[in-house]
């Protein structure tokens, strides 16, 4: 049997459970558990402020890099879907640029499209 650890964040309750075991139960669930080496959001400042700009860039870099993975693209690929360059993306997923609202909209339609795609084929 598992010893659980549970703890409590802002009211709700949460139970921490082995890396193995939540690997596991993503693969049984049919998803891929979410790696570590997503972009770090900076440190705030001795007051507790973050840093807007470069929080945000992070933000979306981290749920750029979870979709484009979540649909199992290169950047390569997401480039071509989306007609930017690969060196667009990576500039991105690296938290340092900023990107203009119609390379976000870009992108975002080539990822929605490939998980239509995707789901398509698994209900064949």
């Amino acid at each position: 049997m598992i010893g659980l650890q549970r703890l409590e964040l802002e009211g709700k309750r949460f139970v921490v459970i082995e890396e193995s075991e939540y690997e596991r139960l993503c693969r049984e669930a049919g998803e891929k558990p979410e790696r570590d080496d997503l972009p770090e959001f900076p440190a705030p400042d001795k007051n507790g402020n973050f840093p807007a700009i470069e929080y945000t860039r992070i933000s979306i870099a981290r749920d750029l890099i979870r979709a484009r993975r979540g649909v199992e693209l290169s950047q390569q690929r997401l480039a071509e879907l989306a007609g930017v360059r690969q060196e667009t993306i990576s500039r991105l997923e690296s938290g340092k640029h900023t990107a203009a609202v119609g390379t976000i909209e870009r992108l975002e339609k080539a990822i929605v499209a490939e998980r239509q795609r995707r789901q398509k084929r698994k209900a064949k």
